[in-house]
């Protein structure tokens, strides 16, 4: 008996709060994009900074401290890829690369990922890690 796919959407709600002129609901963000904005949010959340859910997030800032080199960047996709497989169940994640960026003294970080439930092409978010202080 072949396996049935059942499709869903998923739907978050737009990090802006604006609010719908229509139904004066919040914007909500749909699919591909809140998947993307969830991942990213997974990324850059520190453990703790989350109410209710201390261990959520990754401990990615604290590596951009260390020396920007390949073994700083395999910490970090693995960082990035504990964080993910740990919290985003609605993701099968196929690669995470970060890259070295010596020019700009940060990391660029490429996740590439499917989303589970809906028929979608392999989702690709690349954006760069920097240390700020």
């Amino acid at each position: 008996m072949p396996v049935e796919r059942i499709s869903r959407g998923f739907k978050d709600i737009s990090m802006s709060f604006k609010v719908n002129p229509i139904n004066s609901d919040l914007i909500a963000t749909k699919n591909e994009t809140a998947i993307a904005r969830s991942v990213r949010n997974l990324v850059i959340t520190r453990p703790g900074e989350r109410f209710f859910n201390p261990n959520l997030g990754s401990r990615v800032y604290e590596l951009l401290f260390d020396n920007l080199d390949q073994t700083t960047a395999s910490d970090i996709e693995d960082e990035i890829r504990d964080t993910i497989d740990n919290y985003e169940p609605r993701v099968d994640l196929i690669a995470v690369d970060a890259v070295p960026d010596f020019d700009g003294n940060a990391f660029d970080v490429v996740i590439k990922y499917n989303i589970i439930g809906i028929d979608a092409l392999p989702q690709q978010l690349a954006f760069a890690l920097q240390s700020t202080r």
